[in-house]
């Protein structure tokens, strides 16, 4: 076992230490930091049950689960946000999501890579369709705003029959984009030494199949309750701290949510798998504003709590500044250190006006 794996194995201890602050009515604090240190481990065995699920499932449908698991953690935590009635914190958190994968983890990722190694490279090509793809996203967060300033006397349900038809659009695209990469064009998504191809058939493997498929519904059924324990101590927390929703939903929560992501960029891109670091980054970003995010518009529709894509305009902005930045450093296919501290600058900027914006 790795240091890493025992460190986030140990943090186990948080759930149950979570549930017990809850009902002994601790102070809010302490639940919201604890039951989110507990999704920290969770998140990081959800991902490690799916990827070995996908090494028996073979690629196709291990790439398409790996595609719906991806981003499992935001997707539970926003939906029991979004059934507790915290709409304006699940959209930040979307936000947020997006931005923190673009500018913190790939601008770490990019730093510290850069630090050992004075250029990274990966490919320039799918870092286009990646910048493509995100302006596709921008766009769709952007139209909603450009309505409501456009037209006069716009109903709230006409952004939501919006927002519904656009998710749906969303949706298609997104898994279009699964078909090119897993079927059509797959070979422009190959990674030496970070995946294989190959189906594990043997006996063991099977039998681990089902371990894994335990472990996975475990997890996912134990994520929902520390979830809970996490939304139902957040209207006090912020009060508590005197943040804002949009703060807090822009730049707590998904460091919680994310933090997995973040070390897995750094790891690959500090032994020069610049391409996985990259991979994992921006196609969380994508997950979540192609997948997550249209997901959560339709199924706030479905439980009767309303959710559109219409965001904060700042938000919009933050977003828009982050994909501007990522795409600017992609666009080459190369990377150095000083571009991972113009990403880390850009999310400290950003964080620092969230901070302020009231």
């Amino acid at each position: 076992m790795t240091k890493k794996n025992a460190i986030l194995l140990s943090m186990l201890v948080f759930v149950p230490i979570s549930a017990i602050a809850q009902w002994l009515h601790l102070n809010p604090l302490v639940i919201f930091i604890t039951s989110g240190l507990a999704i920290v481990p969770l998140a990081a065995l959800i991902a490690n049950s799916t990827e070995k699920i996908a090494t028996v499932i073979g690629p196709t449908f291990g790439g398409l689960l790996n595609a719906t698991f991806g981003n499992a953690t935001e997707m539970i935590v926003s939906i029991v946000a979004l059934r507790a009635g915290l709409v304006d914190v699940v959209k930040a958190s979307l936000t947020g999501s997006i931005i923190a994968n673009l500018l913190l983890a790939l601008g770490l990722a990019i730093f510290l890579g850069g630090l050992r190694f004075s250029e990274q490279s990966f490919s320039p090509i799918v870092a286009r369709l990646n910048a493509s793809s995100l302006t596709l996203a921008v766009i769709v967060l952007i139209t909603p705003t450009a309505i409501q300033l456009t037209s006069r006397g716009l109903e709230i349900s006409t952004l939501n029959n919006f927002s519904y038809a656009a998710s749906i659009l969303l949706l298609t695209f997104y898994f279009l984009m699964l078909l090119f990469s897993m079927r059509t064009h797959k070979h422009l998504y190959l990674i030496d030494d970070a995946e294989s191809n190959d189906v594990d058939e043997s006996p063991s493997a099977k039998a681990d199949l089902w371990l894994q498929m335990g472990a996975l519904l475990i997890c996912t059924l134990v994520l929902v309750f520390v979830s809970e324990i996490l939304v139902d101590s957040l209207e006090k927390t912020i009060s508590t701290l005197g943040l804002t929703r949009l703060f807090t939903g822009v730049i707590l929560i998904p460091i919680f949510g994310g933090i997995v992501e973040f070390i897995t960029c750094i790891t690959f891109a500090v032994k020069n798998k610049m391409e996985v670091a990259v991979a994992v980054a921006i196609g969380s970003s994508l997950q979540i504003a192609l997948f997550v995010a249209p997901v959560l518009v339709l199924v706030g529709w479905s439980i009767g709590q309303p959710m559109n894509l219409s965001f904060n305009p700042f938000e919009i902005v933050a977003v828009a500044m982050a994909v501007v930045s990522t795409n600017s450093i992609s666009s080459d296919g190369r990377t150095n250190w000083l571009e991972g501290v113009l990403l880390l600058i850009t999310y400290a900027v950003l964080a620092t006006a969230f901070y302020f914006h009231s």
